[in-house]
């Protein structure tokens, strides 16, 4: 899934494409370089970020759904928590939401989704992107995060969305330590097995990561970035969020190669 802000402050790319040309472009690179799904988003979740006004945010994306579906087949994700963006995208030729409260900002969403008979997302947060980290306090966080997104699942099911079409989001970075990022980065499949759904995963160029290796430019997030995108494919999930598409594709690719290699070379 490859990412694109179509904001003045998210933390990695901001006003990098708030031009609703340079925003379709982007996707378009993102698309050549091997991007399965592209999320456009158009309010920042970024800790501390301050809530957009639907009109504005729809004034930020509407234009880019629309023009990035007119010139590829490849689907393109909502990323909104509000249900009357998520309808105008939908109508404009979107094929899924991306809800980071998982239902919990506008209840209304899922039914939204399950109407136009879309793909749900549905991620693990608390609170807002204001006050998300005071609320990073957990037990056992892999069972935490597990049974609150099977919740939200539920709830999305309950709506008529089709269970096909539903994926969960541990949320990483959203009210979550380091500890607890990396608590839920090894333990994937048992979060999978919990949910019972495909899991989409997203730490690209996330602020945890250069706490972790020590090193806060872009190249050491993206390097970061590899080693998690990796990990997480080889965990089971089904699909990563992430902001280079074409290096993560590669590192993919490779890992591909290498778990059908045999004795007598690689695989056809």
């Amino acid at each position: 899934m490859g990412v694109v802000n179509v904001t003045p402050d998210s933390f990695s790319d901001g006003g990098a494409y708030l031009d609703h040309g340079a925003a379709i472009a982007h996707a378009l690179e993102l698309v050549a370089a091997g991007a399965a799904v592209i999320d456009v988003g158009g309010e920042s979740t970024r800790p501390g970020a301050d809530p957009v006004a639907a009109d504005e945010e729809l004034r930020r994306v509407l234009a880019v759904v629309q023009g990035i579906v007119a010139q590829t087949s490849v689907p393109v994700s909502i990323d909104t928590t509000k249900s009357v963006v998520a309808r105008a995208a939908l109508d404009a030729g979107a094929r899924m939401v991306n809800d980071i409260s998982g239902g919990t900002v506008e209840p209304d969403i899922v039914r939204v989704v399950a109407e136009a008979g879309a793909a749900y997302v549905a991620m693990h947060t608390r609170g807002t992107p204001r006050t998300m980290q005071q609320a990073a306090d957990y037990t056992d966080v892999v069972a935490e995060v597990g049974d609150e997104l099977r919740t939200r699942i539920e709830h999305a099911l309950a709506a008529g969305v089709d269970p096909r079409a539903v994926l969960a989001d541990p949320g990483i970075g959203f009210a979550k330590t380091i500890d607890h990022n990396l608590g839920l980065l090894r333990a994937l499949p048992e979060l999978a097995a919990r949910v019972g759904v495909p899991l989409l995963v997203g730490t690209s160029r996330k602020s945890f990561l250069a706490r972790v290796i020590g090193e806060d430019d872009r190249g050491a997030r993206d390097d970061a970035t590899l080693a998690t995108t990796v990990w997480c494919f080889e965990q089971g999930a089904a699909l990563v969020r992430v902001h280079d598409v074409a290096a993560s594709k590669r590192a993919v690719e490779l890992l591909d190669m290498i778990e059908r290699a045999t004795p007598e070379g690689m695989a056809a």
